[in-house]
């Protein structure tokens, strides 16, 4: 199979490292944010719309019945910034933005997210609904959008980081990257985060391995992209989707588990990777909390809990904390 060139002709050399590290490792592991393609965007909206994949209706709940107290506990005091990381299709983001737009709250929204195509398409949307609303996409990976964080304008700032997805990194990235959201922000800058709560294992499985298998398959996509864009020859048939959950640690894992003794070929690397009947591929985290949990979190990165936002299940929490 060719390798996938992007127009200036050069393979992109960040998505070979990776992979050639992830795929040499002792302990094979592939990075999630390589599910994400035009096919990945659209598996991820359909998971979001799953009946077992609680997390959305749990946020877009507390939204909807407690955006008001969300954004009365906001207090901008004037004209403010509405960050966004992992922006998405912005479905319930929308929810504030049309609460705030109603109450004439005066904000520019900077939504970031690792995907043109999501960003292309939110801006539409917006725009089309409220044309006089300043949207200012940002196409970043979450760690490089920091940087630039607090350059953009010296406003009051309210931090989205919404969807759990704080549940996706590895614990030290989750302290390195509320440190380096500390860092960036200035006194009295507030951060709206959300995090799954622990709770019945059967829910959160249910969540992960759904039986339309369409999170298989936004899973199996890593290895669709690596075989268009770095001239794989994965046999997708050949790999079975494994979900885990540990009740006790939080601990959500997905693997992509070969089903046979194989060797994977990429052309890129100019490499083959032998994989072991039985052998797994990591390719994905989402860590469940409990309050204590959140509020030491964020007390360690210097925010202070302002308010719990949680649905009436008990699934979720939306966080409002303070710099």
């Amino acid at each position: 199979m060719a390798v996938h060139r992007n127009q200036n002709g050069s393979i992109t050399e960040q998505f070979k490292a990776d992979v050639d590290k992830g795929l040499s490792a002792p302990f094979k592991f592939l990075l999630s944010r390589y599910f994400y393609d035009a096919r990945g965007d659209k598996l991820f909206q359909d998971i979001m719309h799953m009946p077992e994949y609680y997390l959305t209706d749990a946020e877009h709940e507390i939204f909807s019945r407690q955006g008001a107290d969300i954004l009365r506990r906001f207090d901008a005091g004037g004209s403010f910034d509405l960050v966004e990381f992992g922006a998405g299709d912005g479905l319930k983001t929308r929810i504030l933005i049309k609460r705030m737009i109603e109450t004439d709250t005066p904000f520019t929204y900077r939504p970031i997210d690792i995907s043109d195509d999501v960003l292309a398409a939110l801006k539409f949307d917006l725009k089309l609904a409220y044309p006089d609303l300043e949207v200012i996409p940002e196409h970043a990976e979450y760690f490089t959008a920091l940087q630039n964080i607090n350059e953009q304008s010296d406003r009051k700032k309210l931090v989205l980081f919404l969807g759990s997805s704080i549940g996706n990194f590895a614990e030290d990235r989750t302290r390195a990257f509320l440190d380096a959201l500390s860092s960036k922000l200035s006194k009295g800058d507030t951060v709206l985060i959300g995090f799954d709560l622990k709770k019945d294992p059967e829910v959160v499985l249910r969540a992960y391995n759904d039986p339309a298998g369409i999170t298989a398959e936004f899973n199996l996509n890593v290895l669709r992209r690596i075989n268009r864009d770095l001239g794989g020859n994965f046999a997708l048939d050949r790999f079975k989707h494994y979900p885990t959950y540990n009740p006790e640690s939080g601990f959500a894992r997905s693997y992509l588990v070969s089903t046979r003794t194989q060797d994977v070929s990429i052309e890129a690397m100019n490499k083959t990777y032998l994989f072991a009947e039985g052998e797994c591929i990591h390719t994905e985290i989402s860590r469940k909390y409990d309050k204590p949990q959140i509020e030491a979190l964020l007390s360690n990165s210097g925010f202070s809990v302002k308010e719990h936002f949680t649905d009436s299940r008990g699934y979720y929490v939306n966080t409002l904390a303070e710099k």
